[in-house]
């Protein structure tokens, strides 16, 4: 096959020209080519090259003139040019072996055929020639054309070598299966069960690196369930893998938390590109696992798992090296939330209940109210079309809420500063409880702003502690 259309640009055929002057085969390779055949946009352009990479893209930088910047890594073999908004990448043809220990390869110079043996999966593994004579050529030993036709995910040689090598091609494999939505192949799929230990010796932010991409994904149920059948997902979030199954008391059985957290998180993936929210998703019923009880009366209950899922997740987040910053405590708030619209909605709904909802979700009431609507997932559908319907009334009181009172963000008319003014107080816990006491209150009330009726409540707190004012407003 001749793809001279395909690649017919001028950086392609710049490339093609310097490598012919200097007598070197060059190809451009991997992610480039299966994304020209899935018409996807792809920005990074790798070249490998028999020989020299690094020379190859120094006479290419030279001759391209201003615009273009170079970047020469020595010790891995490779070169990179930045050029109008581009990146083109470039390194020699080689052939690796592996240590038992280590995902990191010994590295020799090799042929064509050598380079691409060594790809993760077949659709990886093409190569398209950019030298003048073969312009185009389209290089493909391992069907993995036909592959990316056929919908398959495959390595190009023994999957068990492949994996076992470098395990991180586990979860790339699961990731493009879930990106493209493909199936892995049986005999791939089996030696990923067989080789998931070898994960162990991956780092964390290698294997995050892998799950972010898993979780942008239009459907990210895909990877988490292929992450678990394979054996991988114990390894990575056990806390996860405990959701898993159903057990039954009494004849009375509760959902399998953990189908329904993959429900709830291709919910929210339907309904926002923002990928902390589909974190939030999928740790919102962490504690269920470590919650759940059986009573003879209310059946099968899973008390506080919302305030102790957001607990768990600092130890979880540190574990795998994700960030301590503020997208925890966002991941956090919403999972401490999640319940509270639910409850809205199932018991009369008050203004005051619904001002201290938006009080303590601040700017982020929008993002936990596409989280509970995702939450609903009975198999009952006059039960969901309900709890929808009331989620809609629940959110046209607090748009009207927030119209009238400016509820995002807010906090109570007197401040820390004021109470220690006024009753000759420094910093410490009774500022807190008096300060808490005057939210609290506020928010029954029909003017959460009124300055007047904050102070008073602030002197009524303060005197119940055993404090007198120092100063008058």
């Amino acid at each position: 096959m001749n793809l001279t259309e395909k690649i017919d640009r001028k950086v392609f055929r710049h490339v093609g020209s310097v490598a012919d002057a200097m007598g070197r085969e060059c190809y451009v390779v991997g992610g480039y080519v299966r994304d020209l055949f899935l018409d996807r946009a792809s920005k990074d352009i790798d070249f490998v090259t028999v020989g020299s990479g690094i020379e190859v893209a120094e006479a290419v930088t030279a001759t391209l003139g201003r615009g273009a910047k170079l970047s020469v890594f020595k010790n891995f073999g490779t070169a990179s040019i930045h050029y109008h908004g581009e990146e083109f990448e470039f390194v020699g043809a080689r052939r690796e072996s592996y240590r038992r220990d280590s995902r990191k390869p010994i590295v020799e110079d090799g042929t064509l055929t050598d380079d691409l043996s060594r790809r993760d999966l077949t659709i990886n593994a093409m190569a398209i020639s950019v030298n003048g004579d073969r312009f185009g050529e389209l290089i493909d030993m391992f069907n993995g054309l036909e592959d990316l036709h056929n919908g398959l995910i495959r390595t190009p040689l023994d999957p068990d070598i492949t994996f076992s090598d470098d395990p991180l091609r586990m979860m790339r494999a699961i990731r493009f299966a879930t990106q493209l939505q493909f199936s892995i192949v049986q005999d791939t799929f089996d030696a990923i069960k067989r080789n998931a230990c070898r994960l162990e010796i991956i780092s964390r932010e290698r294997i995050v690196d892998e799950l972010m991409k898993i979780m942008k994904s239009p459907r990210p149920s895909i990877g988490w369930n292929l992450l678990s059948r394979s054996g991988l997902l114990p390894l990575i979030l056990p806390e996860l893998e405990a959701m898993k199954g159903v057990e039954t008391v009494k004849g009375r059985g509760h959902k399998d938390n953990f189908d329904h957290t993959l429900q709830v998180l291709d919910n929210v993936a339907n309904a926002s590109d923002n990928v902390w929210l589909r974190w939030a998703a999928l740790f919102h019923d962490i504690a269920k696992p470590v919650t759940k009880r059986w009573d003879d009366t209310m059946g099968w209950t899973f008390h506080n798992h919302n305030y102790i899922g957001a607990k768990m997740l600092p130890k979880i987040f540190r574990r795998m090296k994700m960030p301590m910053d503020e997208k925890l405590k966002y991941v956090q708030q919403l999972v401490e939330l999640h319940m509270r619209p639910i409850a809205l909605v199932e018991d009369t709904v008050t203004d005051s209940a619904i001002r201290r909802l938006l009080v303590d979700a601040g700017e982020n009431i929008d993002d936990l109210m596409t989280l509970c609507r995702a939450d609903i997932t009975s198999k009952n559908k006059e039960k969901v079309a309900r709890h929808l319907d009331n989620f809609d009334h629940v959110r046209q009181k607090m748009i009207e809420l927030e119209a009238r009172d400016q509820l995002k963000n807010w906090q109570p008319p007197v401040d820390g500063n004021l109470i220690m003014e006024t009753f000759g107080l420094k910093q410490g816990r009774e500022i807190g409880l008096i300060k808490d006491y005057v939210k609290e209150e506020m928010l029954l009330t029909e003017d959460p702003n009124n300055r007047e009726h904050a102070y008073q409540l602030m002197i009524r707190r303060g005197s119940e502690l055993g404090f007198t004012p120092v100063t008058k407003q």
